[in-house]
């Protein structure tokens, strides 16, 4: 059984949802609030409160990528250097978390496979509501685009793990993109094979390093250190369940992984205007998850 724990008042009798793979119970709990003034910017609030809730001295901890996650590593770096966290190591997710994490004094280890982590905080693009599943990977900054594997196998290897958003990133029928690892060699021919798939509701791009490349990328499409070119699943409608698109995907051959993560241990922090509301997904046994 999966019980989604949100913050906002919800009629019991009114609240469960059934899917494919879930069962999902909402129960109503205290706003989250936290202690910062109201001047301050919502996702702060929400990167403040993720340190002050989750992370514990001893801890090796996933360090996100994306401007919440910037805040989160500013404020265990200050936190550290107070004394009130101690001997607290970080997991890096990009170039960039990475470097941030150093500014802030947070000491350092690269991800392996096999590697033991605590607890790991990621700005999501978007989260599905109740199911909690999070698309990463859509932004298209070249230098983040090669560390999509990266940041879901840390995020999935972790025992427990927040996303920070803004509320309008979290609801149900979500539209845009989602990212897709394909194999360069025969990228062309997976890419029609998703096209058919979704014919009518989504386009396929390839991501290029360049603006205005077209679909196919133009001359000059990313190609990860991996090997790997990245398709732009583009939804035109509201996506019924993210689960499905996952599962449909990874039956795709040449399909090497995606931006869609199903974490069944994990916490969403939504920063809205004037308060930090958390919505949390724990489960006994989910097929698919982490």
């Amino acid at each position: 059984m999966v019980i989604a724990t949100a913050s906002t008042p919800v009629s019991l009798s009114s609240s469960v949802l059934f899917t494919r793979r879930r069962n999902f119970k909402r129960f109503s709990v205290p706003p989250v609030t936290a202690s910062l003034s109201p001047e301050v910017s919502p996702l702060l609030r929400a990167a403040h409160h993720t340190v002050d809730k989750y992370v514990k001295s001893g801890m090796i901890i996933g360090l996100g990528s994306g401007e919440a996650s910037d805040m989160a590593i500013r404020y265990l770096g200050h936190q550290l250097r107070s004394g009130s966290l101690q001997n607290v190591v970080g997991v890096p997710m990009s170039a960039r978390s990475a470097s941030e994490a150093a500014k802030s004094g947070i000491p350092l280890e690269y991800f392996r496979d096999g590697f033991q982590i605590d607890f790991a905080f990621h700005d999501a693009d978007a989260v599905e509501e109740n199911t909690l599943i999070a698309v990463i990977g859509r932004r298209r900054i070249s230098q983040e685009d090669d560390y999509i594997l990266k940041q879901k196998s840390i995020v999935k290897a972790a025992d427990e793990a927040v996303f920070m958003i803004k509320e309008e990133q979290y609801k149900a029928g979500l539209e845009g993109s989602v990212p897709v690892l394909v194999q360069s060699l025969n990228w062309l021919a997976i890419a029609e094979e998703i096209d058919d798939l979704y014919l009518g509701d989504a386009e396929v791009w390839r991501r290029a390093s360049v603006e205005n490349a077209g679909p196919l990328g133009g001359d000059f499409p990313i190609v990860t250190s991996d090997g790997h070119n990245i398709l732009d699943v583009i939804f035109t409608t509201p996506i019924p369940s993210l689960a499905d698109v996952a599962t449909s995907l990874d039956k795709i051959d040449g399909v090497v992984d995606h931006g869609l993560i199903i974490k069944t241990r994990c916490t969403v922090m939504i920063a809205e205007e004037t308060e930090v509301r958390s919505v949390t997904l724990q489960t006994s046994a989910v097929e698919g998850g982490v």
